[in-house]
């Protein structure tokens, strides 16, 4: 069987709607089926309409006009995603918000999402191993950082939410 790689990944937006809002920041932290990392990234991606954009996204996501001076079309961040990640397994946070806006990105721009079909979402694991045991109140990333102690000094900065996903997932397949 083969083993495939495995990709935390992590996205920032400007808003909540896959069709309104629009993926502003992509991180991941790209590791082999034992959980050695084989690389770290982040892409910011130029917001085509920021206009339609919720403010307290925009903030929360750290977002600043200067700071994505430099940022890639969507397209070029899309293809880049698409041939780092190729063959992996998607591991989220609440992934399937990830994933929804990821598809559709790779819908609007053509491109073949090179990633396999199977995705792993590390609030159902912790949600399955902990839900008897501990009484969270979202089983939000942050809950469960503070819990297992996983430092997150970034949070809503996509590759430091991939790395703190990426921290709890090894927390939990501990348990």
């Amino acid at each position: 069987m083969r083993k495939h790689n495995f990709a935390f990944i992590d996205i920032e937006t400007t808003g909540l709607n896959v069709f309104d809002h629009e993926i502003i920041e992509i991180g991941c932290v790209l590791v082999t089926n034992k959980l050695e990392i084989i690389e770290e990234f982040e892409l910011k991606i130029k917001p085509e309409h920021i206009e339609k954009a919720i403010p307290v996204s925009l903030k929360i996501s750290h977002y600043q006009e200067v700071l994505w001076a430099d940022a890639y079309p969507l397209k070029k961040a899309i293809k880049i995603l698409s041939e780092k990640v190729k063959d992996s397994i998607m591991v989220g946070q609440n992934v399937a918000f990830d994933s929804g806006f990821l598809e559709h990105a790779f819908s609007k721009t053509g491109i073949k999402n090179s990633m396999h079909y199977h995705k792993l979402d590390t609030i159902s694991i912790a949600w399955a191993k902990l839900h008897k045991d501990i009484d969270f109140e979202h089983f939000s990333l942050r809950e469960m950082c503070l819990y297992f102690g996983i430092k997150n000094e970034r949070a809503h900065s996509a590759l430091s939410d991939a790395r703190a996903t990426f921290e709890l997932y090894k927390k939990l397949m501990e348990l």
